[in-house]
C-alpha cells in the first residue's frame, strides 16, 4: 500500500541503543550519508522505502558505453546523401540493471539522474534513472542517526553515501526486515526477506484493509502471522494471537496489490503479482548475509559449449551485457518474474529458441522464457579467452554454459 503512514514513525526523536546479543538487526542496510549542506549522518538506512537490507536490489540502468567511448566522437547517419541522425558523441547507450546493496561500498549522486557507484571489489559503476531508486524520483531516503534520530532525505539532499557493517547491533524504530515464505497457486515456494505490495519492508510497517462489517483495520507486520489471499478482492489474514480477519478494499489485500517481492540471498530476486499469489507466511530468519558476504565478486567466467560441439573457456559477457557476476539474469516463470544473480546459477542450457533452464549452485532448476537473457533475441553470448580472443556464440548457435563458481 503506498502512502502507510509515515504515522508510526513519527517516532523521529528515538534515540538509538545497542541491544545485547542481538543480530545486526539482521542483515539491514548501515551506513553513513553525506548531504550537500555538508552534514554527517550514520545509521540504518531505508531506501526509497522498500530497500532495507543487504539482499534487497538497487535499480537503475547501467551504463554500457557512449557514442564518444565507443567510436571516438560523434556519429551521423545520411541516406541519399540526407543526414537522418547526428549525435555529438554524448548520448549514453544503457540496459536495465541492478545491483545488491550489499555489494555497494560508496554511491555518489553525479547530478539529478545518474549515480557513480563504487563496489566492494573496487569497480566502478555509472547508473542512470530507470527506477525510483537513482534520481529525483527517489521517494525518501531515511537514516536513523544516534543523535539525529529519524532523517527523511530527498535525492538532491545526498551528496554521497558509504556502506559498511554496524558497529553494533541497533534497534530500528521500523522494527526489522520482513521474512516468510511465499507460496504460489502453482505450488511453488520461496523464503527471504520480502517486500509487501512493492511497499512494505519492515515489521512496523502497516497492512490495511476493511473487514466484513466495513471497519477499517491497520494492523502492523509484526502482528501478523500469514496472509492468504481469498479472492481476487479481498485476503485471509491470520495474526499471532490466531484471530483471523477477511479484509478487503486496499491494495494490500486485493488484486490491485503492485506486487509481492522475495529476495532470496541464494537466489536474488523473485517477483509475483496476486493472481500468482496463493499464501505468505512470515517467521524470522535463522541468520542474515552480513555485509562481508558480498566481497567476493568478480567477472562472469566458465565454459561455453556450442551445439555444433565447440568449447569456449574464458570470461563470459552474456547478452553483449552482463559481465559480473553481481548482475542479473532475468525470465519469466508461471507469470513470476525472475531475476538471478549470476554469482548464484552453476549453467544455463538452451531448451529451445524461447527457453532455457537455468540451474543454481543450490540445485534448484527454472525452465526461464520471456526475456532477451533465455531467448533468440538475446544479443551474444562473448567468451574471452586467456589469449585476449573474443569469440562470439549466437543463441542458435548455444548449447550449454557451466559458470566458474565465484
Amino acid at each position: 500500500m503506498r502512502n502507510t503512514a509515515i504515522f508510526l514513525c513519527a517516532i523521529s526523536c528515538l534515540a538509538l541503543a545497542p541491544r545485547a546479543g542481538a543480530d545486526d538487526t539482521p542483515g539491514r542496510i548501515y551506513g553513513r550519508i553525506t548531504t550537500t549542506d555538508g552534514d554527517v549522518l550514520e545509521g540504518l538506512i531505508r531506501w526509497d522505502r522498500n530497500e532495507a537490507s543487504w539482499v534487497d536490489v538497487l535499480n537503475g540502468s547501467k551504463v554500457i558505453y557512449t557514442d564518444a567511448s565507443r567510436s571516438g566522437g560523434g556519429r551521423r547517419i545520411e541516406i541519399f546523401g540526407y543526414t537522418v541522425y547526428e549525435s555529438t558523441g554524448d548520448d549514453t547507450y544503457s540496459r536495465t540493471s541492478g545491483i545488491r546493496f550489499g555489494s555497494i561500498q560508496s554511491l555518489e549522486r553525479a547530478g539529478n539522474e545518474k549515480a557513480i557507484l563504487i563496489l566492494q571489489s573496487g569497480e566502478e559503476v555509472e547508473l542512470i534513472n530507470g527506477s525510483t531508486d537513482i534520481g529525483n524520483d527517489v521517494r525518501d531516503v531515511i537514516i536513523e542517526d544516534a543523535e539525529r534520530g529519524r532523517v527523511e532525505l530527498q535525492w538532491r539532499d545526498i551528496k554521497r553515501v558509504d556502506l559498511f557493517q554496524a558497529p553494533a547491533p541497533i534497534d530500528s524504530a521500523f522494527g526489522e526486515r520482513l521474512f516468510g515464505t511465499v507460496i504460489t497457486r502453482d505450488g511453488m515456494e520461496f523464503t527471504g526477506f520480502v517486500c509487501w505490495d512493492v511497499d512494505e519492508v519492515l515489521t512496523a510497517d502497516i497492512l490495511d484493509g476493511n473487514d466484513e462489517e466495513g471497519e477499517r483495520h491497520k494492523i502492523p507486520f509484526s502482528e501478523i502471522a500469514s496472509i492468504r489471499r481469498n479472492s481476487s478482492s479481498s485476503s485471509l489474514v491470520r495474526l499471532i494471537d490466531g484471530e483471523e480477519l477477511v479484509l478487503r478494499g486496499t491494495n494490500d489485500v486485493n488484486s490491485s496489490n503492485s506486487g509481492i517481492l522475495v529476495l532470496d540471498p541464494e537466489l536474488g530476486q523473485i517477483e509475483l503479482d496476486w493472481d500468482a499469489f496463493e499464501e505468505l507466511i512470515l517467521d524470522s530468519p535463522d541468520t542474515a548475509p552480513n555485509y562481508a558476504s558480498f566481497a567476493r565478486i568478480g567477472r562472469i567466467a566458465g565454459t561455453v559449449f556450442t551445439r555444433s560441439g565447440d568449447r569456449h573457456e574464458g570470461l563470459i559477457r552474456w547478452d553483449d551485457d552482463e559481465t559480473h557476476t553481481w548482475e542479473f539474469l532475468d525470465g519469466e516463470l508461471n507469470d513470476i518474474q525472475f531475476d538471478i544473480e549470476f554469482s548464484k546459477i552453476r549453467s544455463i542450457d538452451r531448451l529451445s529458441s524461447r527457453e532455457a533452464e537455468v540451474v543454481l549452485l543450490d540445485g534448484r532448476r527454472f525452465d526461464l522464457r520471456g526475456s532477451n537473457d533465455v531467448d533468440s533475441d538475446n544479443d551474444g553470448i562473448f567468451v574471452i579467452d586467456e589469449k585476449g580472443n573474443e569469440t562470439r556464440i549466437d543463441w542458435q548457435d548455444f548449447e550449454r554454459a557451466v559458470f566458474d563458481k565465484p
